[in-house]
């Protein structure tokens, strides 16, 4: 795939025809982001409710206590998304609604809520695509240690029994984890996300025991639901040094290993890459007898979020693999700074399916944060985020003609919601939310989306 591949498509917009009959096409959503109902029907703390209730965590000191109050609204989302077009919808389930203690038995009303939601999602020929963890862990898991703790895989092994009894007479698709890089690495190390910590070691090992956790859930998952497809989420980027120099070659080889070979290597049986093992040192996690062999279960699909590349660049001394990841310069960025690349799409997507032919993928989340506004005329002209959704199209359906077995594409996201460490500052919604009045309001990328949908 080549950068003047994918603008030569600019010329030849991208038609939901390009693509075969069965793809999916859907959006994403998670529980946090956009639930609200935060004490309702006996939902308990997550470790992001905490987390937003300390000081300076995120930016406009908000929280996901009412978000978009989907709770309640969520038939009017659904009536959004199935006008639209979709024929798939992915969606998170909040742990914390389903089971207030460690030994405690799992919550009706919180069971009803998520049976209630699948029922809407079918009745309007949305296919539900669950995600059963995406980051909003009970806070009395986390005061226990949260995944740094093996028992936290035993506990997630119970919440998934739960939730797959209940909705697997209805519910296909199931994804284990949503980006356990972010998890591990962002809310573990970096702490800017919950809950909050700066230890490396600690990091490595919850990225271990998520990376376990979602390797015994696989058979699980297939003990109780008839013809399952499960699989993972993980966020990808393409990586390029910053130099031909050989010091920056190596440290995009270093930065590689932890941030794109840690999770696919073993996901696929190869178990942690040795160099990146000897690189990590004291840090690296305890592994026990059969745990490799538990997180190579075999899986249907592999779940790719792709928003931008990341370039690297070697920096002695900074951070335990002594590289940088140099912010962009001189191209076109999202209003977080993000690179508009898509071209690195196609790129990630090529190499996935050249260093492990992981059966068929689907892109679970792509998308653009820009300042939008409602104009005058009640209108959000939203022009720069349905350009990058054709161009990342046209992208995909490039890649997919060199035989690339992608299925379906999730744009990140339907609404508007919580941006985790942004609070409400930055928006993703193809679907402009008024967080005072909980008014939804079409924007023209969903005008777009739809019309693409509807080939229109």
């Amino acid at each position: 795939m080549t950068t003047t591949n994918i603008n030569s498509t600019r010329q030849h917009p991208p038609a939901r025809s390009d693509f075969a009959p069965d793809f999916l096409w859907g959006c994403a959503t998670s529980s946090y982001q956009i639930e609200g109902a935060g004490q309702e029907d006996g939902r308990v703390e997550s470790i992001w409710d905490r987390f937003a209730a300390t000081p300076g965590k995120v930016r406009d000191g908000s929280n996901g206590a009412v978000a978009c109050d989907h709770y309640h609204r969520w038939p009017e989302d659904f009536d959004i998304g199935r006008d639209m077009g979709l024929n798939a919808y992915r969606f998170s389930i909040a742990w914390p609604r389903i089971f207030s203690s460690v030994d405690g038995q799992p919550n009706g009303k919180g069971l009803d809520f998520y049976s209630r939601l699948v029922d809407g999602m079918l009745e309007r020929g949305l296919q539900p695509w669950a995600t059963l963890y995406h980051w909003d862990l009970p806070q009395f898991l986390q005061d226990r240690g949260g995944w740094a703790e093996r028992a936290t895989v035993d506990a997630y092994l119970r919440f998934v029994d739960a939730m797959t009894r209940r909705l697997g007479d209805r519910v296909q698709h199931w994804i284990t984890h949503n980006e356990p890089w972010c998890t591990a690495m962002i809310g573990n190390y970096e702490g800017l996300h919950a809950p909050g910590l700066k230890d490396f070691k600690t990091a490595l090992q919850v990225c271990h025991h998520v990376l376990l956790s979602h390797g015994k859930a696989v058979p699980l998952i297939r003990a109780n639901v008839p013809d399952a497809r499960v699989g993972i989420s993980l966020s990808l980027h393409p990586l390029r040094a910053a130099s031909d120099s050989a010091r920056d070659q190596a440290a995009s080889l270093r930065h590689d290993g932890l941030r794109y070979r840690w999770f696919l290597d073993p996901l696929h049986g190869r178990g942690y890459p040795a160099a990146t093992l000897d690189a990590v040192g004291a840090a690296a996690p305890v592994i026990e007898p059969g745990d490799m062999e538990a997180i190579a279960a075999k899986t249907d699909f592999l779940g790719v979020n792709y928003y931008f590349p990341e370039t690297i660049e070697d920096a002695p001394g900074e951070g335990p693999l002594s590289v940088r990841v140099l912010p962009p310069k001189d191209v076109e960025t999202t209003a977080l700074g993000w690179e508009v690349a898509p071209e690195g799409l196609a790129e990630l997507l090529a190499r996935i399916e050249s260093d492990y032919h992981p059966g068929p993928m689907y892109i679970t989340e792509n998308g653009a944060c820009y300042d939008d506004v409602v104009g005058p005329d009640g209108e959000v002209r939203d022009e720069a985020r349905s350009r990058y959704l054709q161009r990342h199209l046209a992208a995909l359906r490039e890649v997919i003609a060199e035989g690339v077995p992608v299925k379906g594409y999730f744009a990140w996201s339907l609404v508007d919601n919580f941006e985790w460490a942004e609070g409400y500052l930055r928006r993703f919604g193809l679907v402009h939310i008024d967080y005072a009045t909980q008014e939804r309001r079409l924007k023209d990328s969903g005008k777009w989306y739809r019309s693409f949908l509807r080939q229109e």
